[in-house]
């Protein structure tokens, strides 16, 4: 397994981190422990969860993951074995059961939000703490045609940052991360930390084949300052599997399940992409998914891939992609695609 900087955290990170949001909901309390098992085994040493998971995000459900997360940590005693990541939610509707709905990315929400993740996952720290998206009006989850909207505004970037810093000098937080930002909010937060305040070390947006929309804006931002992209989405839901190809609805899988709150990868031009990459790697004796992850784990700007899988041999797959790499044809070959389709699900 590869280890890369976080940032300018000083944290080494396997280039593939676990993600979790399918434990509590896909996926048991005993196949999320195997997969914690198994990766760990393997080299990886990053794990990423969020307050909100599983998905899709329910009340009843809500911190189960977590709790899975916790649950194994007691078991195995392997908190000095990972790297602890997890987020805050920011003010949403569709989460409206989180602290009576009244959300934010103030001093209260944040630290009853961190107190009760660390409550679920049986440690006193995390190593990287994360607002899961911004608490203002502006481009995130799919959106497009930004609307300037101030008045739309929630709790400034100075006040969420001043809270951070009470965190990690309280030894509860290690280091700070975004995550659904725009090169704006990421360049603001780094404003703030030349004023004395807790830098930004890390960024997790969306990052796959059908949306590379991070290059245009915050790649720069990343090299230049020195942020670390932890790319989610990889495999555009699995889309780019070609499990999905044809109208194909697999049994148990994400966009068979729940289909009706997960379209941003399965529009037209989206399917005409995926098409097209799926041929690539078959032509060139590869399994599309490893070459779709081996793709993002390529580009210079990222730390790490977060992959989530329901089966064991999708977690075998994807960890093996780390071994993969892809030469100049095939990545000529990704790139006609990409003129040709430009980034079909942002």
């Amino acid at each position: 397994m590869e280890y890369r900087k976080l940032g300018t955290s000083g944290l080494d990170v396997s280039a593939i981190c676990l993600g979790s949001m399918t434990w509590g909901q896909q996926n048991t309390e005993a196949e999320a422990h195997a997969q914690l098992d198994y990766a760990l085994d393997r080299g990886v040493n990053f794990i990423d969860a969020a307050e909100m998971y599983p998905v899709p995000p329910r009340a009843e459900t809500q911190g189960r993951t977590e709790q899975y997360i916790g649950s194994w940590i007691r078991k195995r005693g392997g908190r000095d074995k990972v790297l602890l990541a997890t987020k805050v939610s920011g003010p949403a509707e569709w989460v409206a059961y989180l602290r009576d709905g009244k959300l934010g990315l103030d001093r209260r929400n944040i630290t009853a939000a961190l107190d009760a993740s660390l409550k679920r996952l049986g440690t006193d720290y995390v190593d990287l703490y994360q607002t899961h998206w911004p608490a203002r009006d502006t481009n995130f989850f799919g959106r497009l045609a930004y609307r300037h909207a101030p008045e739309s505004d929630g709790t400034p970037i100075a006040e969420t940052l001043d809270v951070m810093a009470d965190l990690v000098r309280a030894g509860k937080v290690r280091h700070f991360g975004v995550s659904n930002e725009t090169p704006w909010g990421l360049l603001e937060h780094l404003r703030g930390a030349a004023a004395g305040k807790p830098r930004v070390v890390s960024i997790q947006n969306p990052y796959n084949l059908l949306n590379r929309s991070f290059e245009i804006g915050l790649a720069e931002v990343a090299h230049r300052e020195h942020i670390g992209l932890l790319a989610y989405s990889p495999l555009a839901f699995g889309t780019l599997s070609g499990k999905y190809l044809d109208g194909a609805k697999p049994e148990g899988a994400r966009i068979t399940l729940f289909g009706d709150r997960y379209t941003r990868y399965t529009n037209e031009q989206a399917s005409h992409a995926t098409t097209r990459y799926v041929a690539i790697a078959r032509r060139h004796g590869l399994d599309p998914a490893q070459m779709a992850l081996a793709f993002v784990l390529s580009r210079p700007f990222l730390s790490s891939a977060i992959i989530g899988a329901t089966s064991m041999a999708q977690l075998e797959s994807n960890i093996d992609a780390a071994a993969v790499t892809l030469d100049e044809q095939i990545l000529k070959e990704i790139e006609d695609v990409q003129r040709e389709f430009p980034n079909p699900s942002p």
